[in-house]
């Protein structure tokens, strides 16, 4: 299915060509392209299926009242019976389509039925999608729970749309953070065997990393949560770390072990992180390490690329790169005085690496922390000569846990976090579904309200299980009837309210998937298929559309309406990462 296919773009094609007509009669001096020309849904579904605001918008060009101009136009789009059950216009000069229950079946049965409902764009791209991307020290945290559901359903829209798609996880795996980490695992370790420990409270009161160290104390900046206390036994056990521990600890060599419980602890939670992934149902096809760009050359070497493009001087020793000049607040450092990369080089190296693995677009999705840093890196990216258009950031906005209405509290660095493995433990046996869904019905860019009594709901009261109440419902009618259908039937079938509302609806999912693939809105798809469940609700529980109860011919018809509906909530469900069960405790 092409991306010309889709309902609403020939609707699109139709209004031009209505237009032409209505210049070419009633305003021969204007160009048509010269015009606006846009189609939107219906204010109200009582108004139509589709609407144009023409008339008001080229008010000016027509050198008409808009009515004037919306009741010319209605003239010349009424001759497509073919395609328009209706075209009328309403105060103050919208002019609205109802789509024709014929031409929706025949839609349907060229796309829905064939399970041919992505439509394929005609420019299809090679591009690099990096999310989630957590520091791997600590367990992932719930904003990271959110970017991964989110991470996936951007790959799944943009995939089906036709894209070339790569799913990317950097690991922060270098730096003094990571020092830092070794460092507190280090502490938790020497706990273990019997020596005290201690939390520095102040980093200002004057000892040095090496006289932490020696006290067996936890840097202000380090990490103190539970979780190491786990590695640090599972280190212990192990008998190929074992050993060293035991050997560094007695010649009192604290730096160089620190050193090795780093790559230890990275290691230890990256494996968490991953089996936590994993029971998510989010799957990467690389997990790129940023120690790998310094151990190969990379980050330094940039830094040349980057002198190239005459937005890097010197001052006080140091490397700035201009990123002013790219709309950030300030001129930033990228080597410092020492000879050492920032981190901000490092990022750069990262995304000439990705650059030169010849991805056509890259997009990122970040924390709601680094909202500042898009321009400086951005600016860095199309220094190198990286269309600027084709480096996306998009920022996943903070999570809010309620319960019984109230926010519960979260803090990273003192382990008093609830992690994505806390929060699939608590919501149980629907855990994947409900929370992947939950995280994606609303949009990327707005804070998130995840409200745990309602995700522990069962009923069709939580929006998940209302989605899969009415694809279950859909097997259970087949169970009872059994699957056949015919389109002939289906074509002869006397058309309801109900009947023609749920066609149309299931005929504007392939817009809706492209429009949530090109915009990176899987909410989109979220709130087209509550509309879509609704509307079949409508349908079932009408009379006249009980399959149990209509003679044959009227069955094989309802059967096939049932069919399409079913074929798109599976595969609505499935972009988001959601299943679509057949049976339910509750199959209502």
């Amino acid at each position: 299915m092409k991306e010309t296919d889709t309902l609403k773009y020939l609707v699109l094609e139709a209004l031009k060509e209505g237009v032409q007509a209505y210049c070419e009669k009633e305003a021969p001096h204007l160009n048509p392209s010269e015009l606006k020309i846009r189609i939107e849904y219906s204010r109200e579904e009582s108004f139509g299926d589709y609407s144009t605001s023409f008339a008001l918008e080229n008010a000016k060009q027509l050198g008409k009242k808009p009515l004037d101009s919306a009741a010319l136009l209605v003239g010349h789009l009424q001759t497509r019976t073919d395609f328009f059950e209706k075209v009328d216009f309403t105060p103050p000069g919208f002019v609205n389509f109802r789509i024709s229950p014929a031409f929706l079946i025949r839609y349907l049965e060229n796309t829905v039925q064939k399970k041919d409902t992505f439509p394929k764009l005609e420019n299809p791209k090679k591009i690099n999608l990096e999310f989630v991307s957590a520091n791997p020290t600590g367990p992932l945290n719930i904003v990271s729970a959110r970017a991964a559901a989110t991470g996936d359903a951007f790959s799944n829209l943009l995939r089906a749309v036709g894209n070339q798609l790569d799913k990317e996880f950097y690991v922060n795996d270098y730096g003094n953070q990571v020092f830092l980490l070794g460092v507190s695992t280090l502490v938790r370790i020497r706990e273990i065997l019997g020596e005290p420990s201690s939390v520095q409270e102040n980093a200002e009161d004057g000892r040095s990393i090496e006289d932490l160290l020696t006290q067996n104390v936890i840097p202000a900046e380090g990490y103190r949560g539970d979780y190491l206390k786990v590695i640090a036994k599972d280190l212990l056990e192990n008998s190929n770390t074992s050993s060293e521990i035991k050997s560094h600890l007695e010649k009192k060599e604290y730096s160089a072990l620190a050193e090795k419980c780093s790559r230890w602890t990275v290691e230890s939670n990256l494996i968490w992180q991953r089996k936590d992934l994993d029971l998510f149902g989010v799957e990467f096809d690389r997990f790129f390490s940023e120690a790998s760009l310094h151990a190969a050359g990379k980050v330094l070497g940039v830094l040349e690329n980057l002198k190239k493009s005459g937005k890097v001087f010197e001052e006080d020793r140091k490397q700035i790169f201009r990123s002013t000049d790219y709309g950030d607040d300030k001129d930033r450092v990228v080597v410092r005085d020492d000879g050492r990369p920032t981190y901000l080089l490092a990022d750069i190296a990262y995304h000439s690496d990705k650059i030169q693995r010849g991805y056509e677009k890259i997009i990122d999705i970040w924390g709601p922390d680094h909202h500042g840093y898009i321009a400086r890196l951005a600016g860095a990216v199309e220094a190198l000569g990286y269309p600027k258009e084709n480096f996306q950031v998009v920022i996943a906005q903070q999570v809010n846990l309620l319960m019984g209405g109230q926010k519960m509290k979260m803090s990273k660095r003192a382990g008093e976090f609830q992690t994505m493995e806390d929060l699939l433990g608590y919501l149980g046996k629907h855990a994947r579904d409900v929370a992947r869904y939950f995280f994606v019905m609303r949009s990327l860019d707005s804070p998130l309200d995840f409200d745990l009594d309602l995700a522990k709901d069962e009923s069709d009261k939580n929006p998940v299980f209302y989605l899969q109440y009415a694809h279950a419902r859909v097997s259970s009618i087949f169970r009872e009837v059994g699957t056949d259908s015919d389109p002939q039937a289906l074509q002869e079938l006397e058309m309801t309210e109900e009947r023609k509302r749920l066609l149309f609806w299931i005929s504007r999912f392939p817009e809706e998937v492209l429009d949530a693939a090109l915009t990176l809105e899987p909410h989109r798809i979220a709130n087209y298929l509550q509309n879509l469940a609704r509307s079949f609700t409508q349908f079932y529980i009408a009379k006249n559309n009980r399959l149990k109860d209509a003679d044959e011919k009227t069955r094989l018809g309802l059967a096939r309406i049932c069919q399409a509906t079913q074929i798109v909530l599976a595969q609505g469900l499935g972009l988001l990462g959601v299943s679509a069960p057949e049976r339910l405790e509750k199959d209502l």
